[in-house]
Protein backbone atom coordinates (compact mmCIF):
# COMPACT_ATOMS: atom_id res chain seq x y z
CA UNK A 1 0.00 0.00 0.00
CA UNK A 2 1.26 3.24 -1.13
CA UNK A 3 0.93 6.18 1.53
CA UNK A 4 -0.10 9.67 1.01
CA UNK A 5 -0.82 8.56 -2.89
CA UNK A 6 -1.51 12.42 -3.51
CA UNK A 7 1.79 13.69 -2.16
CA UNK A 8 3.15 16.11 -5.33
CA UNK A 9 6.67 14.92 -5.96
CA UNK A 10 7.23 16.85 -9.01
CA UNK A 11 5.72 20.51 -8.30
CA UNK A 12 6.50 21.62 -11.58
CA UNK A 13 4.91 18.66 -13.27
CA UNK A 14 2.02 17.91 -10.37
CA UNK A 15 3.52 14.21 -10.28
CA UNK A 16 2.58 12.70 -7.09
CA UNK A 17 3.82 9.95 -5.50
CA UNK A 18 1.15 7.81 -6.66
CA UNK A 19 2.12 8.22 -9.95
CA UNK A 20 5.79 7.44 -9.65
CA UNK A 21 4.52 4.48 -7.31
CA UNK A 22 1.97 3.32 -10.38
CA UNK A 23 5.10 3.87 -13.27
CA UNK A 24 7.65 1.45 -11.24
CA UNK A 25 4.64 -1.09 -10.99
CA UNK A 26 3.74 -0.96 -14.42
CA UNK A 27 7.35 -0.96 -15.29
CA UNK A 28 8.57 -3.82 -13.03
CA UNK A 29 8.54 -6.95 -15.57
CA UNK A 30 11.25 -5.53 -17.99
CA UNK A 31 13.20 -3.37 -14.76
CA UNK A 32 13.76 -6.41 -12.57
CA UNK A 33 15.53 -8.31 -14.66
CA UNK A 34 18.70 -5.30 -14.98
CA UNK A 35 18.45 -5.06 -11.29
CA UNK A 36 17.85 -8.29 -9.52
CA UNK A 37 20.34 -8.95 -6.75
CA UNK A 38 22.15 -5.84 -7.04
CA UNK A 39 22.51 -3.33 -3.97
CA UNK A 40 20.38 -0.51 -4.53
CA UNK A 41 21.29 3.04 -2.82
CA UNK A 42 18.23 5.02 -2.32
CA UNK A 43 17.93 8.84 -3.41
CA UNK A 44 14.85 10.01 -1.51
CA UNK A 45 12.86 12.91 -1.54
CA UNK A 46 9.95 13.24 1.33
CA UNK A 47 9.01 16.30 0.71
CA UNK A 48 9.60 16.18 -3.43
CA UNK A 49 11.92 17.66 -5.85
CA UNK A 50 11.74 21.63 -5.22
CA UNK A 51 13.67 20.68 -1.72
CA UNK A 52 16.59 18.82 -0.92
CA UNK A 53 16.73 14.90 -0.84
CA UNK A 54 19.06 12.44 0.93
CA UNK A 55 21.10 9.60 -0.09
CA UNK A 56 20.23 6.04 1.84
CA UNK A 57 22.24 2.79 1.50
CA UNK A 58 21.61 1.38 5.33
CA UNK A 59 17.99 -0.14 5.92
CA UNK A 60 18.56 -1.57 9.83
CA UNK A 61 15.56 -0.83 10.54
CA UNK A 62 12.04 0.56 9.83
CA UNK A 63 11.71 -1.90 6.95
CA UNK A 64 9.26 -4.94 6.49
CA UNK A 65 10.68 -9.03 7.21
CA UNK A 66 9.79 -9.59 3.24
CA UNK A 67 12.48 -7.44 2.10
CA UNK A 68 15.60 -8.80 0.70
CA UNK A 69 18.74 -6.75 2.12
CA UNK A 70 22.30 -7.95 1.46
CA UNK A 71 25.01 -6.76 3.82
CA UNK A 72 28.51 -5.69 2.74
CA UNK A 73 31.38 -4.82 4.61
CA UNK A 74 32.70 -1.35 4.75
CA UNK A 75 35.63 0.36 6.14
CA UNK A 76 33.87 0.80 9.87
CA UNK A 77 31.36 -2.30 9.99
CA UNK A 78 28.52 -3.20 7.31
CA UNK A 79 25.87 -1.80 5.53
CA UNK A 80 22.43 -3.51 4.40
CA UNK A 81 21.53 -2.30 1.53
CA UNK A 82 18.08 -3.52 -0.03
CA UNK A 83 17.38 -5.32 -3.26
CA UNK A 84 14.66 -5.49 -5.29
CA UNK A 85 13.82 -8.68 -6.85
CA UNK A 86 10.23 -8.55 -7.27
CA UNK A 87 7.41 -5.56 -7.92
CA UNK A 88 6.55 -5.38 -4.16
CA UNK A 89 9.76 -4.49 -3.47
CA UNK A 90 9.83 -1.73 -5.96
CA UNK A 91 6.57 -0.42 -4.79
CA UNK A 92 8.25 -0.22 -1.10
CA UNK A 93 11.15 1.74 -2.60
CA UNK A 94 8.35 4.30 -4.00
CA UNK A 95 6.62 4.42 -0.51
CA UNK A 96 10.15 5.47 0.98
CA UNK A 97 9.84 8.57 -1.60
CA UNK A 98 12.56 7.42 -3.33
CA UNK A 99 12.48 8.83 -6.95
CA UNK A 100 15.77 7.19 -8.00
CA UNK A 101 17.39 3.31 -7.06
CA UNK A 102 21.16 3.82 -7.86
CA UNK A 103 22.35 -0.04 -8.11
CA UNK A 104 25.66 -1.31 -7.90
CA UNK A 105 27.41 -3.10 -11.06
CA UNK A 106 27.41 -6.45 -9.09
CA UNK A 107 24.59 -8.90 -7.89
CA UNK A 108 24.47 -10.74 -4.55
CA UNK A 109 25.47 -13.65 -3.48
CA UNK A 110 28.89 -12.66 -5.45
CA UNK A 111 29.06 -8.91 -5.43
CA UNK A 112 32.71 -8.69 -5.59
CA UNK A 113 32.72 -9.42 -9.24
CA UNK A 114 30.68 -7.12 -11.55
CA UNK A 115 28.60 -8.16 -14.50
CA UNK A 116 28.86 -5.14 -16.25
CA UNK A 117 31.22 -2.48 -16.56
CA UNK A 118 29.40 1.21 -17.02
CA UNK A 119 31.07 4.53 -18.45
CA UNK A 120 29.24 7.38 -17.88
CA UNK A 121 29.39 10.45 -20.29
CA UNK A 122 29.03 13.83 -18.51
CA UNK A 123 29.14 16.83 -20.20
CA UNK A 124 30.59 20.09 -18.54
CA UNK A 125 28.15 22.20 -21.20
CA UNK A 126 24.90 21.33 -23.26
CA UNK A 127 26.89 20.81 -26.72
CA UNK A 128 24.34 17.86 -28.13
CA UNK A 129 26.78 17.28 -31.15
CA UNK A 130 29.77 16.66 -28.90
CA UNK A 131 27.97 14.58 -26.51
CA UNK A 132 26.95 12.22 -29.64
CA UNK A 133 30.35 12.34 -31.02
CA UNK A 134 31.48 10.66 -27.52
CA UNK A 135 29.05 8.46 -27.10
CA UNK A 136 29.94 7.02 -30.52
CA UNK A 137 33.58 7.39 -30.67
CA UNK A 138 33.64 4.95 -27.13
CA UNK A 139 31.76 2.53 -28.81
CA UNK A 140 33.75 2.19 -31.92
CA UNK A 141 36.62 1.90 -29.39
CA UNK A 142 34.73 -1.14 -27.08
CA UNK A 143 34.27 -2.55 -30.92
CA UNK A 144 38.02 -2.62 -31.47
CA UNK A 145 38.67 -4.42 -28.69
CA UNK A 146 35.82 -6.71 -29.61
CA UNK A 147 32.88 -5.42 -26.95
CA UNK A 148 29.52 -4.58 -27.68
CA UNK A 149 28.06 -2.01 -25.69
CA UNK A 150 24.44 -0.88 -24.79
CA UNK A 151 23.42 2.65 -24.32
CA UNK A 152 20.84 4.42 -22.51
CA UNK A 153 19.72 8.00 -21.63
CA UNK A 154 21.13 9.13 -17.98
CA UNK A 155 18.17 11.36 -17.52
CA UNK A 156 20.22 13.80 -16.40
CA UNK A 157 23.14 15.02 -18.57
CA UNK A 158 24.42 12.58 -20.87
CA UNK A 159 24.84 8.90 -21.61
CA UNK A 160 25.73 5.61 -20.06
CA UNK A 161 27.05 2.78 -21.92
CA UNK A 162 27.34 -0.60 -20.53
CA UNK A 163 29.38 -3.50 -21.34
CA UNK A 164 27.98 -6.90 -19.99
CA UNK A 165 30.69 -9.25 -18.55
CA UNK A 166 31.88 -12.51 -17.27
CA UNK A 167 31.41 -11.85 -13.40
CA UNK A 168 35.30 -13.34 -13.37
CA UNK A 169 36.99 -9.99 -13.11
CA UNK A 170 37.01 -7.86 -9.29
CA UNK A 171 36.25 -4.31 -8.99
CA UNK A 172 39.58 -3.58 -9.23
CA UNK A 173 40.13 -4.78 -12.84
CA UNK A 174 37.11 -4.06 -13.94
CA UNK A 175 38.24 -0.41 -12.53
CA UNK A 176 41.55 -0.78 -14.10
CA UNK A 177 40.04 -2.08 -17.59
CA UNK A 178 37.69 1.24 -18.10
CA UNK A 179 39.97 3.94 -16.81
CA UNK A 180 42.28 3.09 -19.63
CA UNK A 181 39.73 2.77 -22.11
CA UNK A 182 38.88 6.08 -21.12
CA UNK A 183 42.61 7.05 -21.67
CA UNK A 184 42.62 6.27 -24.39
CA UNK A 185 39.54 7.52 -25.82
CA UNK A 186 40.60 10.97 -24.40
CA UNK A 187 44.15 11.05 -26.33
CA UNK A 188 42.19 10.44 -29.34
CA UNK A 189 40.10 13.72 -28.64
CA UNK A 190 41.52 15.77 -26.06
CA UNK A 191 40.19 19.22 -26.87
CA UNK A 192 36.71 17.63 -26.49
CA UNK A 193 37.04 14.92 -23.74
CA UNK A 194 38.66 14.44 -20.04
CA UNK A 195 38.96 12.59 -17.22
CA UNK A 196 39.38 15.52 -14.72
CA UNK A 197 36.90 14.88 -12.41
CA UNK A 198 36.72 17.84 -11.07
CA UNK A 199 34.34 20.66 -12.74
CA UNK A 200 36.77 23.49 -12.89
CA UNK A 201 39.85 21.65 -14.67
CA UNK A 202 37.50 20.25 -17.77
CA UNK A 203 37.86 23.33 -19.53
CA UNK A 204 34.46 22.61 -20.85
CA UNK A 205 35.23 18.97 -22.03
CA UNK A 206 32.97 15.85 -21.83
CA UNK A 207 34.16 13.75 -18.57
CA UNK A 208 34.48 10.12 -19.19
CA UNK A 209 33.46 9.43 -15.87
CA UNK A 210 34.41 5.51 -15.44
CA UNK A 211 34.27 5.90 -11.48
CA UNK A 212 31.08 3.52 -11.34
CA UNK A 213 33.13 0.67 -11.50
CA UNK A 214 34.63 0.99 -8.34
CA UNK A 215 33.98 -0.86 -5.13
CA UNK A 216 30.03 0.25 -3.77
CA UNK A 217 30.06 2.76 -6.29
CA UNK A 218 26.36 3.18 -7.89
CA UNK A 219 24.61 4.25 -11.60
CA UNK A 220 20.87 5.25 -12.04
CA UNK A 221 19.43 1.62 -12.56
CA UNK A 222 17.65 0.80 -16.18
CA UNK A 223 14.32 2.86 -15.85
CA UNK A 224 15.22 4.81 -13.04
CA UNK A 225 13.51 8.19 -12.82
CA UNK A 226 15.60 10.66 -12.18
CA UNK A 227 14.85 13.72 -9.27
CA UNK A 228 14.54 16.63 -12.46
CA UNK A 229 12.05 18.78 -13.86
CA UNK A 230 9.94 17.02 -16.28
CA UNK A 231 10.83 13.40 -14.16
CA UNK A 232 12.98 12.21 -17.18
CA UNK A 233 13.61 8.57 -17.25
CA UNK A 234 17.04 6.51 -17.51
CA UNK A 235 16.05 4.18 -20.57
CA UNK A 236 17.58 2.65 -22.72
CA UNK A 237 17.99 3.16 -26.71
CA UNK A 238 19.63 2.07 -29.68
CA UNK A 239 23.01 2.94 -31.29
CA UNK A 240 21.18 4.17 -34.43
CA UNK A 241 19.18 6.36 -32.59
CA UNK A 242 22.35 8.12 -31.10
CA UNK A 243 23.42 8.30 -34.63
CA UNK A 244 20.55 10.10 -36.06
CA UNK A 245 20.77 12.55 -32.91
CA UNK A 246 16.80 10.98 -32.19
CA UNK A 247 17.60 10.64 -28.34
CA UNK A 248 19.00 13.01 -25.81
CA UNK A 249 19.74 12.56 -21.87
CA UNK A 250 16.04 13.36 -21.14
CA UNK A 251 13.89 12.26 -24.27
CA UNK A 252 12.09 10.06 -22.21
CA UNK A 253 9.64 11.02 -19.19
CA UNK A 254 7.33 9.45 -16.71
CA UNK A 255 4.68 11.11 -19.62
CA UNK A 256 6.05 9.92 -22.10
CA UNK A 257 7.86 6.49 -21.16
CA UNK A 258 4.88 3.87 -21.62
CA UNK A 259 3.89 4.52 -25.25
CA UNK A 260 7.81 4.27 -26.19
CA UNK A 261 8.12 1.02 -24.25
CA UNK A 262 4.80 -0.17 -26.26
CA UNK A 263 6.65 0.96 -29.45
CA UNK A 264 10.00 -1.07 -28.58
CA UNK A 265 10.55 -2.89 -25.75
CA UNK A 266 12.79 -3.55 -23.90
CA UNK A 267 15.70 -2.83 -25.64
CA UNK A 268 18.58 -4.27 -23.39
CA UNK A 269 16.88 -7.97 -23.00
CA UNK A 270 19.57 -9.47 -25.23
CA UNK A 271 22.29 -7.66 -23.51
CA UNK A 272 21.99 -10.71 -20.81
CA UNK A 273 22.91 -12.92 -22.96
CA UNK A 274 26.13 -11.99 -23.77
CA UNK A 275 29.03 -11.99 -21.27
CA UNK A 276 32.74 -10.65 -22.02
CA UNK A 277 35.97 -11.44 -20.45
CA UNK A 278 38.33 -9.20 -19.73
CA UNK A 279 41.16 -11.45 -19.70
CA UNK A 280 42.61 -10.28 -23.38
CA UNK A 281 40.55 -7.10 -23.95
CA UNK A 282 42.42 -5.54 -20.66
CA UNK A 283 46.01 -6.38 -22.38
CA UNK A 284 44.98 -5.18 -25.80
CA UNK A 285 43.65 -1.85 -24.30
CA UNK A 286 46.70 -1.61 -21.83
CA UNK A 287 49.34 -1.74 -24.79
CA UNK A 288 47.41 1.18 -26.56
CA UNK A 289 47.46 3.24 -23.76
CA UNK A 290 51.08 2.45 -22.90
CA UNK A 291 51.79 3.15 -26.85
CA UNK A 292 49.94 6.53 -26.88
CA UNK A 293 52.04 7.59 -23.86
CA UNK A 294 55.00 6.84 -25.38
CA UNK A 295 54.73 8.54 -28.70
Amino acid sequence: MITHPEKVLFPDDGITKGAVAAYYEAVASIMLPHIKGRPITMERYPSGIGHKGFIQKDVSKGFPSWLERVEVPKKDGTVHHPIAGDTRSLLWLANQNCITPHVWTSRAPDFKHPDICVFDLDPSKEDPEALRAAALALRDLLKELGLESWVKTSGSKGFHIVVPLDGKADFGDVHEFAHKVGAVLVSRDPKRLTQEFSKVDRGGRILIDTGRNGYSATFAAPYAVRARRGAPISAPCTWEEVEEGDVAPQTFTLKTIADRIDAVGDLWADMRKHRYSLRTKGKRIQAEATTRRSS
